[in-house]
């Protein structure tokens, strides 16, 4: 029989939420939680840590990610497709049991809606319930749950079309940004994110000895009937290329009312974020210091795509810009990987999700304070992207199609401006020096991404690339 750590290992490697595809890691090591079913309970439910590796001597480090684990006494039906493996269980008495992925075990996830709802507090596990003012929500304690297909990173599962449960699967040792900005949104009493119902925090075995902790699953509202922007504006973006003559505001699916209202509850949230949590100012001298980091990335990616370095002088001057900026800059917690698929249409009005950050960079990074420009900067070049995608992929060559995918993007670009700036009442197109720096930074991160992921769109930053520069192309 192969040893459940290779049958780990191969159940992993093939899952989306796992970020070590492509490298040379190994799974060497798995811990387990206390369990969270009784004794005598079939499935036995516990949340499994599995530790990865790379070879000796590599710089990889070691990365913890989180397994929830239901243990059977046969072969579920239609669980296949979540089977870990099968193995004799030292913990159950050297029971032989097939293991799968509890998240898609409708008979193991009750565990954790209990868990939630009555704050359970388990040795090494506590749930966490969260109350907003005002609150209506209720989930019913039977409600069945049924698992996202749209996440990566994470694992997201729906109880009874009323909450959203979202399982954290690489963990990291300290207080999970979302959960941190969400929770204080909630108990505030925002309506511009969707209501916070709980979240679980649970410890773990530290590699090389200790314990680290940190948060390894959020519930909030489920929100029914929502539409993410994403595919909000890209319908729009149809609208527009379908019609043979007709410019963006002049087609019934025009979406920059739309933006115009994005803009404003991006501003409420970033106003509500500095009185929850607080506010700092970054001095020339931290202008001075990012505006390095950014140069360095621009190299680097030059180096790694050579098709930028046309487009390198002309980026370079906006982080030049930024460098000579005397002005101070206000820094504050912000989303930190703010996008049109990091929004809900919903029939209450827009409502900004997933305040994690960037998933590449590390947890102290994704809560450092930060300026609301670099969120602006995000959704502007996601208004791009709407544009653009949909002209490689059904208009290529078609010139006067391309020309309306630039109206379109600028014509929303500026509607979110306008609507940021009515609520802020300071315009972020104002803070050029600011603004121009985030967006080329944006950029370098895109190339870099599409370089390596979808060379086919590489082309969509380095048009933007070469508008920013002032390169003719």
């Amino acid at each position: 029989m192969t040893s459940h750590l290779d049958q780990v290992q191969s159940f992993c490697a093939s899952q989306r939420w796992f970020g070590e595809k492509g490298h040379d890691v190994v799974v060497d090591a798995m811990a387990t939680s206390v369990w969270l079913s009784g004794d005598g309970v079939w499935p036995a439910v516990r949340i499994g840590f599995v530790y990865c590796s790379g070879p000796p001597g590599s710089d990889i480090p070691i990365r913890v990610y989180q397994l929830p684990l239901s243990y059977h006494q046969a072969p579920a039906e239609n669980l296949s497709h979540a089977l870990i493996g099968d193995w004799e269980e030292q913990d159950l008495g050297d029971t032989r049991v097939w293991v799968y992925d509890a998240l898609h075990d409708k008979e193991a996830t009750p565990y954790w809606l209990d868990g939630l709802t009555n704050g359970r507090k388990l040795d090494g596990l506590e749930f966490h319930p969260v109350h907003a003012p005002e609150s209506t929500t209720i989930v019913p304690e039977d409600a069945q749950s049924l698992v996202l297909t749209v996440e990566q990173s994470n694992t997201s599962l729906v109880f009874g079309d009323v909450a959203l449960l979202k399982v954290f699967r690489r963990l990291e040792p300290g207080s999970n940004p979302g959960v941190e900005i969400e929770s204080a949104l909630t108990e505030s009493g925002s309506e511009l994110v969707p209501e916070v119902l709980g979240s679980a925090r649970g410890s773990w075995p530290r590699a090389g000895g200790g314990t680290d902790s940190g948060e390894l699953a959020m519930m909030t509202a489920f929100q029914k009937n929502a539409t993410d922007g994403w595919s909000f504006a890209t319908s729009s973006v149809r609208d527009l290329y379908a019609e043979a003559d007709l410019h963006a505001a002049e087609v019934g699916g025009d979406f920059a009312g739309e933006s115009h209202r994005l803009g404003a509850s991006t501003a409420q949230v970033h106003a509500e974020l500095a009185k929850a949590l607080g506010t700092d100012v970054w001095e020339q001298d931290k202008l001075v210091e990012h505006a390095a980091a950014m140069q360095r990335r621009l190299a680097a990616a030059v180096a790694a795509v050579p098709e930028l370095a046309p487009y390198a002088e002309g980026l370079g001057r906006a982080f030049a810009n930024l460098a000579a900026a005397e002005q101070p800059v206000l820094v504050q917690r912000i989303h930190g990987d703010f996008h049109l698929g990091q929004v809900l249409r919903t029939i209450d009005g827009w409502k900004l999700i997933d305040f994690e950050g960037e998933p590449a960079k590390s947890l102290v990074e994704r809560r450092a304070l930060d300026t609301p420009v670099k969120d602006v900067a995000g959704m502007l070049r996601s208004f791009d992207y709407a544009a653009r995608s949909l002209l490689l992929t059904d208009h290529e060559g078609d010139q006067q199609i391309a020309y309306r995918a630039s109206e379109w993007a600028s014509r929303n670009q500026q509607a979110f401006c306008d609507g940021y700036a009515e609520v802020a009442e300071s315009d972020p197109r104002q803070q050029s020096a600011l603004l121009d720096a985030f967006l080329a930074d944006k950029l370098i991160y895109e190339v870099l991404y599409e370089a390596r992921n979808r060379p086919t769109w590489l082309r969509i930053p380095l048009a933007a690339a070469a508008q920013l520069a002032g390169v003719e192309q």
